[in-house]
């Protein structure tokens, strides 16, 4: 399937990963939860697939971008984000026209966008993973009701850099989180142009 969430996920959370600065990142993991200098006044971004913040973080290694956090949040608050979400560019068969999409694109709590997934060594795969766009309405809920724990996986993120820089691409595929299709209701799906 082309567009699919893949997660890992259990009965009643599922894992979103994020990229921060040190700051944030410590301030969030000495406190349980995002505090400041988190901004509760921007869109924040999470996805699901490791690998894939892994291409764009660069293992950690951007500017910004140097600390992964794993953020275990309630599958209800997730599937509340997707319920309400806009894509990021009008889809013919979901919106009647441009501007409609226009419209709803900028009244919209949640945006999402589909990008190609990555392989360990960050080549564009033919099937696409999901980041999921969070708005400033509805931040204060992400960090509060959603959240229910915080992982700092920078330390991981690093050895698996570097068994893929080693060509020990196995070793390294068996540090990866367990991520499989997760299910969405058909109404979810059109919504979000995920593959029934």
């Amino acid at each position: 399937m082309q567009r699919q969430i893949r997660a890992d996920f259990d009965s009643s959370t599922i894992v979103v990963y994020q990229a921060y600065p040190a700051r944030i990142a410590e301030a969030a993991l000495a406190t349980g939860r995002f505090v400041a200098p988190f901004s509760f006044t921007r869109m924040t971004w999470i996805k699901p697939s490791l690998l894939w913040l892994m291409h764009r973080s660069n293992w950690g290694r951007k500017p910004g971008q140097e600390r992964i956090l794993a953020v275990r949040i309630t599958r209800a608050g997730w599937e509340q984000a997707l319920a309400q979400a806009v894509l990021t560019t009008p889809e013919p068969a979901i919106h009647d026209s441009a501007a409609a999409w226009s419209m709803a694109f900028g009244n919209a709590r949640v945006h999402v966008q589909w990008d190609p997934e990555r392989s360990l060594r960050g080549a564009a795969l033919n099937h696409y993973s999901i980041q999921v766009g969070v708005g400033r309405t509805l931040i204060r809920t992400y960090v509060e009701d959603w959240v229910v724990g915080l992982t700092d996986l920078t330390p991981t993120v690093h050895k698996i850099a570097a068994l893929v820089r080693a060509g020990q691409n196995a070793r390294a595929q068996r540090l990866l989180p367990p991520e499989r299709p997760y299910p969405l209701d058909p109404r979810t799906a059109w919504r979000i142009n995920a593959d029934k």
